[in-house]
């Protein structure tokens, strides 16, 4: 069992910076894969970005790709989305995600554990 805080949310101007961060408990963090999704008002959630167990692979949506950066620092058990240049088009509410396959975070979108979600607003 996995469970997944995120922090760091908040409002942001045009052109600004943010990072989310998502602890997890449990021992067995360095074994999943995680992510970050996001699901404006009105619209379905989205993949944003994903990093693999060792953190040699990152993946990213288009749409965020030279902008945003995922880390992990499995020693706090915590995955960080830095987001630079953020644009009025990232509000939304960010979600932490969790899972053993990278895959089905990156490609199918799926995930076995989801954090409660943190509320990022970017004004222009």
């Amino acid at each position: 069992q996995v469970q997944l805080v995120e922090s760091g949310g908040g409002l942001v101007q045009a052109g600004g910076s943010l990072r989310l961060s998502c602890a997890a408990s449990g021992r067995t963090f360095s074994t999943y894969a995680m992510g970050w999704f996001r699901q404006a008002p009105g619209k379905e959630r989205e993949f944003v970005a994903a990093i693999g167990w060792s953190s040699r692979g990152t993946y990213y949506a288009d749409s965020v790709k030279g902008r945003f950066t995922i880390s992990r620092d499995n020693a706090k058990n915590t995955v960080y989305l830095q987001m630079n240049s953020v644009e009025p088009e990232d509000t939304a509410v960010y979600y932490c995600a969790a899972d053993p396959a990278v895959l089905r975070l990156t490609r199918h979108h799926l995930s076995d554990y989801w954090g409660q979600g943190t509320l990022v607003t970017v004004s222009s």
